[in-house]
């Protein structure tokens, strides 16, 4: 099929804008009379709020200053249990927990205020670790400490053990890992109870925001209003917390009767918000004489910090991701969300898929060892294929074809010839190479019976121009939604691609198309302005006018009838089901698959281990926008490295302690190598022009590709990340320890 716009490398809508400087940041908008908000936080992680103390001398009347009983609604920042307070009344859970808020027309005096406030809290034990947690050494959350848990079951795994040839059992760990978006979290609010509630900020999810401030306010759903501002970067990052920040800053206006607007610094931001959730898996897995899968047992553990937030729809994917791509006629998924007094974890790209992945894709290769196999020829005897079923029952329908994807990618990076030259060149040289790799799946679009539950919709308006204005609230956050969302409906009605334009995300003005996360903008909501697309069209032909002279058309319609305008609902495809009581069934409408290859340099003298070359295979079906896409790989790429070897969280007593870009470690263009991106289309029959979802997938195969690597160069298996140069060099030390203990040195 040829398209004119679609697969094209068309310019981004918003591109001149941004390198122009025209684009608007909310730090870039000013309001007349704005004052400058702060939030005071705890400086413990768990105690009893004693009293407040307003010290130094500072002109405090002229402070607005808002305390939980100044809340006109609710002190619950409603998401999904509605337990995390906008500000603590009475008790505080973590570090860096809101509990007084300021405001000033003076940015630095409010600043220095902050400084100013003393609270006094009478410490309470508190619990930092997964261990502590499930322990019950202190219960912080419930009876148990656990928010959520899930049990996922295929087969009878206990009931084959017997039979297995060979068993393996392994422990893998992950760390915490900050979203580190460019542009800080950021809101401005307007708001009275005559006028109501307006808010401008960087956001993923403006009718999340929406559903929070409705919660805070004693207003009607037509009093709040939501607009996001240009923003720099989310990565999951500003899934949920806007509201929080957005509920403050609304506050802080409610009791002022002023524009406020508070912008987080840098470490402020680092140390008070959600970040990928510390993840533990065990995995236990019995493989027949011929290395064929027969069972795997599988423990998932992931911390969620002190309040829900998102823990319980990041354990679901990072379960229901667990088994990979594997076809294992016996699987069970034991997986908790945890309580502890740090931050609450919250949204990340991957959603918990790449934690369970990492311990899956380095399990599989401690699987092959001990079978006897090398790691591909394993991972063939175990594919899924077309009519086979995931851990949850899902039955394959889309056509897949991991062994060639395996194949190509191994081509592609050369791989036979680089193992074996470098298991030569290791065995004199100090720096030791390898080269390793990761097969892994990501479903595309919210799990289970999600979509059906958020029921997004999506509308196309056109002018008597033959301009059409696309109507969604899904957010342009830099990884290109106003660009494939034009390309979509450029090629469906058959004009060009300057012809569209996508306004502004309000509220006010936008349906709710359902949040920009879980892979789901261009195949969910891509699909929906398809849809609404072809209904205009159908419009169009129905009242007699030809669309394919279509400004004449939209011209005469609108004469004659009025505002054009055409909306879409979601709909699942036919034979999509799932059992939420059971946690069994089609758990995605679709998943994309990859193999990633990645080749590593180990030096044995610094113990620095360097990334020299990658490769990313993955089929993501029709790619709508060949560049972009491949900035989506190579982008998560970049972050996958940086998850499994540099971005460590140091934690003390629940608090980060190294929140500043000078000592959280990312890595820079040095650190990353030439990304090789490849893409297999194989169009799916429910994404608009046939494409799914891509933005996720490429933080998954990363870290274990690498991790693989690094085992394969230095001969000692590793297993929790980051794998930093002084992790790498205790672990090699304690190997080395235990060889000699057991004779093997």
């Amino acid at each position: 099929m040829l398209f004119q716009t679609v697969g094209k490398p068309v310019p981004r809508k918003e591109g001149r804008e941004k390198v122009t400087g025209e684009a608007k940041y909310v730090d870039d908008l000013t309001f007349p009379g704005m004052l400058h908000g702060v939030t005071v936080r705890s400086p413990i992680a768990r105690g009893r709020i004693r009293r407040i103390e307003f010290t130094g001398d500072l002109p405090w009347r002229e402070f607005t200053i808002v305390t939980a009983k100044d809340i006109p609604g609710e002190n619950r920042v409603a998401l999904i249990t509605d337990e995390q307070p906008y500000l603590a009344a009475e008790f505080v859970n973590h570090p860096e927990e809101p509990v007084v808020l300021l405001a000033h027309p003076d940015k630095h005096l409010v600043e220095k205020a902050r400084r100013a406030v003393r609270l006094d809290i009478e410490p309470l034990p508190a619990i930092f670790t997964l261990e502590a947690a499930l322990a019950q050494e202190q219960i912080i959350w419930g009876d148990d400490n656990v928010i959520k848990s899930f049990l996922v079951e295929k087969g009878a795994v206990d009931s084959v053990w017997a039979e297995a040839a060979y068993i393996v059992e392994g422990e893998y760990r992950t760390g915490a890992q900050e979203q580190l978006y460019i542009e800080t979290n950021g809101m401005i609010a307007i708001a009275s109870p005559d006028e109501g509630v307006t808010v401008w900020g960087s956001m993923q999810c403006p009718y999340y925001v929406h559903k929070a401030l409705l919660k805070a306010f004693p207003l009607g759903p037509e009093k709040i209003r939501v607009i996001q501002t240009e923003t720099g970067g989310g990565f999951g990052g500003k899934e949920e917390y806007p509201s929080m920040i957005a509920g403050h800053a609304a506050l802080l206006a409610w009791k002022s009767g002023k524009p406020v607007k508070m912008i987080y610094s840098r470490s402020e931001d680092m140390a008070a918000t959600t970040k990928r959730h510390p993840s533990r898996t065990r995995i236990r897995a019995g493989t027949s004489n011929d290395g064929k899968l027969l069972a795997l047992d599988i423990e998932f553990v992931i911390d969620g910090g002190a309040y829900p937030t998102l823990s319980s729809v990041v354990l679901s994917r990072g379960t229901i991701h667990a088994a990979g791509p594997y076809n294992c006629p016996n699987v069970r998924i034991r997986s908790k969300a945890v309580a502890t007094n740090a931050p609450p974890h919250g949204a990340f790209r991957g959603f918990g898929a790449p934690q369970s992945i990492f311990a899956l894709e380095r399990h599989m290769n401690q699987l092959a060892r001990a079978v006897g196999l090398t790691p591909e020829e394993f991972r063939r005897r175990n594919f899924l294929h077309t009519g086979e079923t995931t851990a949850t029952g899902q039955v394959i329908r889309e056509a897949i074809g991991l062994e060639g994807l395996l194949d190509r990618a191994l081509e592609l990076s050369d791989y036979h010839r680089k193992r074996e030259t470098f298991s030569k060149e290791n065995e004199t040289s100090p720096i030791k190479r390898g080269i390793g790799f990761a097969t892994f799946l990501h479903g595309a679009g919210f799990t289970g019976s999600g979509e059906r539950y958020l029921q997004s919709i999506a509308g196309v308006e056109a002018t008597a121009e033959g301009q059409v204005r696309i109507l969604v609230s899904s957010t342009e956050i830099g990884q290109g939604t106003n660009t494939i969302l034009a390309q979509i409906v450029a090629e469906t009605l058959g004009i060009g691609y300057d012809q569209v334009s996508v306004p502004r995300p309000d509220t006010s003005e936008v349906p709710n198309s359902g949040p920009t996360v879980a892979s789901r903008t261009c195949m969910v909501v891509g699909k929906l302005v398809e849809s609404a697309a072809i209904g205009l069209k159908l419009t169009l032909t129905n009242a007699g006018y030809d669309p394919s002279d279509f400004p004449t058309a939209c011209s005469q319609y609108i004469a004659q009838y009025g505002p054009l305008k055409s909306f879409s609902q979601y709909e699942a495809p036919a034979g999509i089901y799932w059992d939420d009581d059971t946690y069994r069934g089609d758990a995605y409408g679709a998943f994309a698959w990859a193999v990633y290859v990645a080749e590593v340099a180990v030096d044995t003298v610094t113990f620095e281990t360097s990334v020299n070359d990658f490769v990313a295979l993955q089929e993501v079906g029709r790619v709508i926008h060949p560049v972009m896409a491949a900035g989506q790989i190579e982008g998560g790429v970049a972050q996958g490295i940086g998850f499994a070897l540099h971005e460590k969280v140091v934690w003390d007593q629940g608090r980060m302690a190294n929140s500043q870009m000078t000592n959280y470690i990312m890595p820079t263009s040095v650190d990353v190598p030439r990304i090789r991106v490849y893409f297999d289309e194989t169009p799916y029959e429910y994404g608009p022009m046939g494409a799914k979802g891509l933005g996720e997938l490429p933080i998954d195969g990363p870290a274990p590709a690498v991790l693989n690597a690094i085992e394969e160069a230095i001969g000692v298996p590793v297993n929790e990340i980051p794998l930093t140069a002084e992790q790498l060099m205790q672990t090699v030390m304690r190997s080395e320890v235990r060889a000699v203990e057991t004779g093997v040195a």
